[in-house]
């Protein structure tokens, strides 16, 4: 069969009839595939084929599909009595419990069943397909084949070859899956594989800036969405998954990796789960549902409070444009002098640092001083940190003024890195250190996490919007100031910003 006509005609099994195998067989079905779908529960695959019939015709309904080939799609689906009815098929899909035992089992068993040359497929989304396939008496044709839920609206297929996969089972699959209309995001057997993987950055970091008291829940969220494009913040996306889900994943892949730093889960999360606060499917999480809509509290407004001129370093003459043109669209007084006046709030734009630090190596009095981060620019929040010991007046001013124009001012606790940059920069680096290590290309790192993440740009595309050399000062402010090993730049982030290269470009 000729690698550019995969899907007609081929006999595709499907072993598992719960929400992924249906996906699988709808849109192998519409492709052209011969679908035979097996469940050991009784009535799971008549239950299967009534709901991707109900799904198919739905779309010749809205016009998606002609009632033509909805009629002949649904045609392709027959139900499986016995595992030994697979026999005639060129490719069986697993999408059983996850459990490596069940899956290795059931692998041995279709050994005996299917020819010689039909592929084998496990959807796992946390084993390693290596050791499924090592129960195998021929692990080069089993590959992982990992589709998201609901397949049908989330295109994307991670197809990952474990370390005896044959290069061409894994041309197969991703040809097969651009004809269902997925993209085929290729990775290596790697824990999480490439989404997952990719996705560690967003919650961990987000629960550490919470771990030390800089900011709350409701900040970020409101923060991260609002600046950078996230669909949602951090907690109401765990909350969506649930935490019986997505603390188990961080633990997982934290261990996997032998405790790299990087991935360190958060005691926050596993407290949260042993009281059962596992988010939306138990009407309670980081928030409180009613209604199934989350009950967060407002953005602040800024206080009332006496006006002060404002001073703004120039330690970082860009950063201080931006800001001095922030506070005069406001009408607020701006002194220009080279040291502030007496009465004046004191403003510090650092990147990488803390403004304690700023404050104290410029010579500034801490308790009239604030600092801004200009890391993604000042047109939709405005995020203000204090020092340990600013004066609220002289804070209460800074966030009136800051909010002069009619912007939203969120104020945090002293961090180096704020909030934003510290998020942005650890999503990078992540994926820097996928394309370091080969896992995937660059071109379908960016693509799957958009994909698979919804993320507004992939890790190295967002990277290079905020610029390579501002991410890396940013991780290697953190890693000065913490010594913490979870911010040490990867050496694709350091090769590329020192070479002014965008980050999605490959070695030669």
């Amino acid at each position: 069969m000729a690698q550019e006509e995969v899907a007609e005609g081929l006999r595709f099994g499907i072993v598992g009839a719960g929400a992924m195998g249906r996906g699988v067989a709808q849109i192998a079905a519409l492709a052209g595939c011969e679908v035979a779908l097996f469940d050991v529960r009784e009535g799971a695959v008549t239950e299967a084929v009534d709901f991707v019939h109900g799904m198919i015709g739905r779309l010749a309904d809205k016009g998606k599909v002609d009632e033509a080939a909805a009629a002949a799609a649904k045609a392709r689906i027959r139900p499986a009595t016995e595992l030994g009815a697979l026999a005639g098929c060129g490719l069986v899909l697993e999408a059983i419990i996850e459990e490596l035992e069940a899956k290795q089992t059931l692998f041995r068993q279709l050994e005996d069943i299917v020819s010689a040359d039909a592929i084998l497929a496990t959807n796992t989304s946390s084993l390693s397909v290596t050791a499924i396939a090592s129960a195998c008496r021929r692990p080069e044709r089993v590959a992982g084949y990992h589709f998201f839920n609901p397949v049908p609206l989330m295109r994307i297929v991670e197809v990952i070859r474990g370390v005896r996969t044959e290069p061409s089972v894994a041309d197969r699959l991703a040809t097969l899956a651009r004809e269902m209309g997925h993209f085929p995001a290729r990775t290596t057997d790697t824990p999480g594989f490439l989404v997952n993987h990719a996705g560690r950055g967003y919650g961990t970091e987000a629960l550490r800036i919470v771990d030390e008291g800089i900011a709350d829940v409701h900040t970020l969220d409101r923060l991260l969405p609002a600046v950078v494009g996230f669909r949602m913040g951090p907690f109401e996306l765990l909350d969506l998954t649930g935490l019986d889900v997505s603390h188990r994943v961080m633990e997982s892949i934290y261990h996997q990796f032998y405790e790299e730093p990087r991935f360190r889960p958060s005691t926050i999360t596993r407290q949260r789960l042993t009281a059962g606060l596992l988010g939306r499917k138990t009407g309670e999480g980081f928030y409180r549902y009613e209604d199934g809509k989350p009950v967060a509290p407002p953005s602040p407004e800024p206080p009332r409070a006496e006006p002060r001129p404002v001073w703004v370093s120039s330690a970082d003459p860009a950063a201080a444009g931006q800001v001095r043109a922030v506070l005069e669209q406001g009408g607020v007084e701006v002194e220009l002098g080279e040291a502030p006046g007496d009465r004046a709030v004191c403003v510090v734009t650092p990147l990488a640092g803390d403004v304690t630090t700023a404050v104290t190596e410029q010579g500034l009095d801490p308790r009239r001083s604030v600092g801004v981060d200009t890391f993604a620019g000042l047109e939709t929040r405005r995020t203000l940190a204090t020092t340990p010991v600013t004066d609220p007046a002289f804070r209460d001013s800074a966030l009136s003024a800051f909010g002069a124009d009619g912007g939203t001012v969120e104020r945090i606790h002293d961090s180096a890195g704020f909030v934003v940059p510290r998020v942005v920069s650890t999503i990078v680096n992540i994926g820097c250190d996928i394309a370091q290590q080969r896992i995937a290309d660059p071109d379908t790192i960016d693509r799957a996490v958009e994909l698979g993440l919804g993320y507004p740009r992939g890790p190295l595309a967002m990277g290079d919007h905020f610029g390579a050399e501002r991410v890396l000062a940013v991780l290697e402010g953190l890693y000065a100031f913490y010594g913490d090993p979870r911010y040490r730049p990867s050496p694709w982030l350091k090769r590329r910003a020192r070479l002014g290269v965008s980050l999605t470009t490959p070695e030669n």
